[in-house]
């Protein structure tokens, strides 16, 4: 069996009305019915693959928000804030933090990946284009990402993150309490500029992508551990695999596979074990 994701029931919200003068339901299923009438979708020209992404993040509209919650896969139960305060329970409710629905966003929409926090995905290199907040929103288009930044010249400071929409709108995991909402661009005191995600490297024809979990993680010459690594990934990577063939069996981490692909940029094979899929067939790759 290869990795197996655990779907679990979604938390409670209690009925309140947020600091953002939003109405908060009295569950994820009512929240959703409370955003609906909001117009969230690219609301200017946009490229497919903007559009992609912002379609994913509309597909979590009126889901909780939940500190720490959300993965490149969809909702997950987040962490209690230590601060205490409407987010002190949210261990118990599933949902998306602001940059964990950044990141599903991009990766759902575009197969691009980002990484874990707002901070560092305001320094994000894959960047095609940054916006500082003297120029406003006149230059973005829509799924270009917001900041936000205690100290908006520092981009270690950034503590929010939201996909803008167009027309002055966006799409955000805002804060405890609230759910996935269109709002308008708070152009305040943090806000501290944008940046470009779209149009870098795409997978090559006739490639599906995946993520990889692990570290360390060797990749082999052929569809077996017999011979040395041709490199080794030092953390998850987002890998385009071509095809998938049977191979030795290998057992790590608590897992046994004898899947592997085939991955072109390398040249080289990686054990299924270690491609972030429920499957241990991974769907869509046909056989080698």
């Amino acid at each position: 069996m290869n990795r197996t994701l655990v779907t679990v029931a979604g938390g409670v919200l209690l009925a309140a009305v947020g600091t953002t003068g939003v109405a908060v339901a009295d569950s994820p299923q009512q929240a959703r019915t409370v955003t609906a009438a909001a117009d969230c979708r690219p609301l200017t020209g946009a490229s497919a693959q903007a559009t992609a992404i912002v379609n994913a993040a509309c597909s979590q509209l009126g889901m909780p928000y939940s500190w720490g919650g959300g993965s490149i896969h969809g909702p997950t139960f987040g962490q209690d804030y230590p601060g205490g305060g409407p987010g002190a329970h949210d261990s118990k409710v599933k949902g998306f933090d602001c940059s964990h629905l950044v990141q599903y966003a991009a990766w759902q929409g575009a197969g691009i990946a980002l990484p874990e926090g707002s901070w560092n995905q305001a320094k994000w290199s894959g960047a095609s284009a940054r916006f500082t907040r003297e120029q406003g929103l006149a230059p973005l288009e829509p799924g270009d990402l917001l900041l936000w930044a205690s100290s908006p010249g520092n981009h270690d400071t950034v503590h929010h993150i939201a996909i803008y929409l167009g027309n002055g709108k966006m799409v955000e995991a805002r804060e405890s309490g609230t759910v996935v909402m269109v709002s308008d661009v708070r152009l305040n005191a943090q806000y501290a500029g944008a940046l470009r995600i779209t149009n870098n490297e795409q997978p090559p024809a006739n490639t599906k992508r995946f993520m990889t979990w692990g570290t360390g993680v060797g990749l082999r010459p052929e569809a077996g551990t017999g011979k040395p690594p041709v490199t080794r990934l030092p953390g998850p990577t987002a890998v385009d695999v071509l095809c998938q063939a049977y191979g030795e069996t290998v057992t790590a981490e608590g897992y046994t596979n004898n899947v592997w692909s085939y991955l072109p940029k390398y040249k080289a094979w990686i054990s299924n074990i270690y491609i972030d899929d429920p499957a241990a067939w991974l769907p869509g790759v046909p056989t080698c």
